[in-house]
Parts: structure tokens; C-alpha cells; sequence
């Protein structure tokens, strides 16, 4: 298999000290399975895959990998698979839209940064008592430790906890 792919330095400001991500550009034809595979073997925490959109209105479609799976949405992989997108665009675009799993998702090039609007919340409001137990045990800290905790979930299944001082 052959694809082109880029290395990114996402939220760095200079080689080597940002968050990493591989953007893997020719992502047709290749199956769910193939792209985690590649995505093992590449070992970033995210590599995403760029496809044509299915959607109107949509610029790009991206798959957003880990290497349990794959995600319908993450922050830092969508700034960099932008970033590489409108890299690849004629006229450097100051306004796109990305298709992911958590539906559309805009995003702003201003002044060189990249921002987006994140999808809507899927879920919300309180966790339950054997979430909350699970949650500080694999943070390693006391359950008493955690002052509020609420769903704050646009994809991925996050959580938010307040924590003690």
C-alpha cells in the first residue's frame, strides 16, 4: 500500500513541540480496517484520513483514528487535518466546513490560526455514581477528590470533573 501522508505539529510553534497527527491524504479505497492498521503502524494517538464529502456544503470529509478506533470527532485532529486540507486548496481558504462523524463542523483561518465550532453536545448533565467511581480510578485519585462532574460529550465521551484545590 502506498499513500501520501502528512506529520503535523498541532497547537506547536516549532517542530517537534506540539501534539503530533499524520494526515494521511489518498484515504480512498482503503476499508475502515486498512486505516486502522495504518494507523497502528503509523503510532500516533490520532491519524485521520481524508475523503471526498458525503454532504452538501461540506469541504473534505475526515475519519479521525485512535489506536482503539475510530472517533466521530476530536479537537486537535480536526484543526490538523484542516491545516493540511487548505494547505492542498488553491487560494488557502479562510473558511471551510469539515465533515466527520459528529456531523459538520466549521472552522476560521484568521490571522494564520485555525478555529473551530465545535459540534453540538450528544450528551449532557450528571454522571452517575459508578461512572464517577470508574472515572477516579483511572485518574488515580480519591472519588472525594472530584467537587462536580458533568457529561460534556460531543462525540469522543467526554466528561468534565472540578476537582478540589
Amino acid at each position: 500500500m502506498s499513500r501520501r501522508f502528512r506529520l503535523v505539529d498541532v497547537f506547536g510553534e516549532s517542530a517537534l513541540g506540539g501534539n503530533p497527527l499524520a494526515v494521511v491524504v489518498d484515504s480512498d479505497g482503503l476499508s475502515t480496517e486498512e486505516m486502522l492498521d495504518l494507523t497502528r503502524w503509523l503510532g500516533f494517538s490520532e491519524t485521520t484520513f481524508l475523503c471526498p464529502p458525503q454532504t452538501p456544503g461540506a469541504d473534505y470529509r475526515v475519519r479521525i483514528f485512535t489506536l482503539a478506533g475510530e472517533l466521530p470527532f476530536a479537537g486537535h485532529p480536526t484543526l490538523g487535518t484542516c491545516h493540511v486540507w487548505a494547505g492542498l486548496s488553491p487560494g488557502e481558504p479562510s473558511e471551510m466546513t469539515q465533515e466527520c462523524g459528529a456531523g459538520l463542523v466549521r472552522l476560521r483561518r484568521r490571522d494564520g490560526l485555525l478555529s473551530f465550532e465545535a459540534p453540538p453536545l450528544i450528551r449532557r448533565g450528571p454522571v452517575d455514581e459508578g461512572d464517577m467511581d470508574r472515572f477516579a480510578a483511572v485518574l488515580g485519585i480519591d472519588r472525594s477528590a472530584v467537587v462536580a462532574a458533568s457529561w460534556v460529550d460531543n462525540g469522543p465521551g467526554w466528561v468534565g470533573l472540578l476537582l478540589e484545590r
